[in-house]
């Protein structure tokens, strides 16, 4: 295993052909974008470059992927791995490839080190960052490669308003607006439009809002049944994780989303102040990510889960 610089990560690529791209477990726009704008770039080299099918992928992201995904007779060459920084987040079909990853490329802190060659920034706030560069590196980044690449940075950023955006990410941005991209649609469609059923669900997590550390902290939480009460699927959920943070004075927001009955997915979010770091937390919970962003998957009762995640922030947070 070895850490290659954006420059050699397409140098590698540029020697390989039949590419096979994987997202991760219920991809963001940050892993769809990434996947997306790599696989255009090297089919514009001529490569035969396909993403593996995800079953978890929303429709908002889905717009990227169109025309992209493998064949099901589809034999790769050489596998990358896109955002995904744990094995944990491989969905059941990916998994089979996470021994034959030829390049992993990342961008989280807790990144687990796999992969024969490893193109990781920890100092990016989105992977789309070092994909762009990778793609620079390929050649002339046009349009359609852009527009996914711009969605990538975009989401995993908040349009630009986390704690986590840097100037490097707004010359990315900027680059990326060059080539003509309608950033618009893009920012509408992520940051504008909400359906009536996510709007239902958020009006009940505010109502049901359990605040803990003298109101600093917060779970909101999914289970099952609100779903089912609403109508609403995983198309209505798409960041859901950043609704804790807009409430005044919180600086830990904990959503807990029920997957199925006893299974939580968590989603942490803190605040650039540095009080509670979500990666920590999320590692003793056997999870992971960034400082103010990270995830973990823990089974119980509510309660219970509640008990843990707890207990977890507790032991990291600074008062």
């Amino acid at each position: 295993m070895s850490g290659i610089s954006t420059k050699e990560a397409a140098a590698l690529l540029r020697r390989k052909d039949d590419i096979l791209i994987l997202t991760h477990r219920r991809p963001d726009g940050d892993t769809t974008g990434c996947a997306a704008g790599l696989c255009l770039a090297l089919r514009k080299l001529g490569k035969t470059a396909w993403l593996l099918k995800n079953p978890d992928m929303t429709e908002i992201n889905g717009t990227y992927v169109r025309n992209l995904w493998a064949p099901a007779d589809f034999t790769p060459g050489f596998v990358v791995s896109v955002d995904i920084a744990a094995r944990s987040l491989f969905f059941p079909a990916a998994e089979a490839y996470f021994d034959r990853i030829g390049l992993a490329v990342d961008h989280h802190p807790s990144f687990e080190g796999f992969g024969e060659a490893q193109c990781v920034n920890a100092s990016c706030a989105a992977c789309g960052e070092i994909v762009y560069e990778i793609c620079r590196e390929l050649g002339e980044i046009s349009p359609e490669i852009a527009l996914p690449l711009y969605a990538a940075v975009a989401t995993d950023t908040g349009c630009f308003v986390y704690a986590n955006t840097t100037a490097n990410t707004h010359r990315t941005a900027a680059a990326l607006l060059e080539t003509g991209i309608d950033y618009f649609a893009v920012n509408k469609r992520h940051f504008r439009t909400k359906t009536r059923k996510r709007i239902a669900i958020e009006a009940e997590l505010m109502g049901k809002a359990d605040f803990f550390h003298e109101g600093r902290g917060v779970f909101l939480t999914i289970p099952l049944s609100m779903m089912e009460r609403v109508g609403a699927d995983e198309n209505d959920l798409e960041d859901i994780s950043s609704l804790a943070g807009i409430i005044e004075g919180v600086d830990c927001g904990a959503v807990l989303r029920e997957l199925k009955p006893g299974e939580w997915k968590l989603s942490l979010r803190t605040g650039a102040n540095g009080r509670v770091n979500a990666t920590r937390a999320c590692g003793l919970l056997g999870g992971g990510g960034h400082a103010m962003a990270a995830g973990a998957s823990l089974q119980g009762t509510l309660e219970q889960v509640k008990e843990r995640v707890l207990a977890a922030v507790d032991q990291v947070k600074r008062d």
